[in-house]
């Protein structure tokens, strides 16, 4: 079974402002070499946690991007701009004065499961195109608004004021916008807002107290200890469940056999469904979905 390596496992980034996640994938690229992927685009105001996969890790991105993400986040209500941030050109400026209260109460709608509409300066493909390529086209369209689950939203301050700067923290889903979420909060108090801070804290289990700077992994290849830098893949994955696996059945998980529960110890006590991560000895073979009855490959990793 291959251990993780340099070229095989995860790093933890504190992305800067001004940076675009391709700019920091692009230059672990050039200090690692081989194969580099992120679970999850920030934007370039944005900073904080980016999660990268290294080698064959980056097969195994789309569970850590799957996991619920924490923001710490500022808007500016009462200006609405074109990208809803700083970084676009200001579309409207109206007072709105609201007060933490009021905030608080217009948060309680945007609690659980709720539907948002991209924004035209996302990623999302409408008809083959990104909506951000349309939207540099001076072209809108209309855009299917999609579920997503904020697990927690806490107003954490508001500066008074004709514009108020409001502060929150929030936990959402994959898949969430929360630049959408801070124009929306403004529209349900009769005007708009664009963030002016945005700042990633976690990934699942994953946290940015974890993570380094850019200037820190040019040093750390540069002194040859990048190797402790890398996360193997079973910890990136923890928030997965985790089952080891007999060892007479070790051999066919590596070929991608389907496994039967009953060869699967130490797991939850309701075996579910979903991806989980299949184990022997703390080294992670693969990741395989449990339907209850067995466990079916999706990646092997050892």
């Amino acid at each position: 079974m291959r251990r993780p390596g340099i070229g095989d496992g995860f790093l933890l980034i504190d992305k800067q402002q001004g940076w675009t996640s391709h700019d920091v994938v692009a230059k672990v690229r050039g200090l690692v070499g081989g194969k580099v992927g992120h679970a999850g685009t920030l934007d370039p105001m944005a900073t904080g946690l980016l999660v990268l996969g290294l080698g064959r890790s980056t097969r195994l991105l789309r569970f850590v991007q799957g996991f619920e993400k924490e923001y710490l986040a500022t808007a500016l209500f009462g200006v609405a701009t074109d990208s809803l941030d700083a970084d676009g050109a200001v579309l409207d400026r109206s007072p709105l004065p609201a007060t933490v209260d009021q905030v608080e109460a217009a948060a309680e709608r945007f609690r659980g499961s709720i539907l948002q509409i991209p924004p035209m300066v996302s990623a999302r493909k409408v008809e083959g195109r990104r909506l951000y390529e349309l939207a540099r086209a001076g072209e809108v369209v209309e855009r299917e608004a999609r579920p997503v689950e904020i697990y927690s939203l806490v107003i954490t301050g508001l500066a008074p004021s004709e514009y108020p700067e409001v502060s929150f923290d929030v936990v959402c889903s994959t898949g969430t916008y929360v630049r959408t979420l801070a124009d929306d909060l403004a529209r349900a108090l009769g005007g708009r807002a664009h963030l002016t801070q945005l700042r990633r804290v976690r990934n699942g289990s994953l946290n940015v107290t974890d993570a380094r700077t850019i200037e820190q992994i040019e040093t750390a290849v540069g002194d040859g200890t990048i190797g402790a830098l890398i996360v193997d893949p079973a910890t990136a994955l923890g928030d997965l469940p985790g089952w080891e696996v007999d060892p007479a059945y070790v051999p066919g998980v590596l070929n991608g056999a389907a496994v039967p529960a009953s060869a699967l110890r130490g797991g939850p006590d309701d075996e579910g469904q979903g991806p989980v991560r299949l184990m022997a000895d703390g080294v992670l073979l693969g990741v395989f979905r449990l339907d209850g009855a067995a466990a079916k490959a999706e990646v092997i990793t050892a």
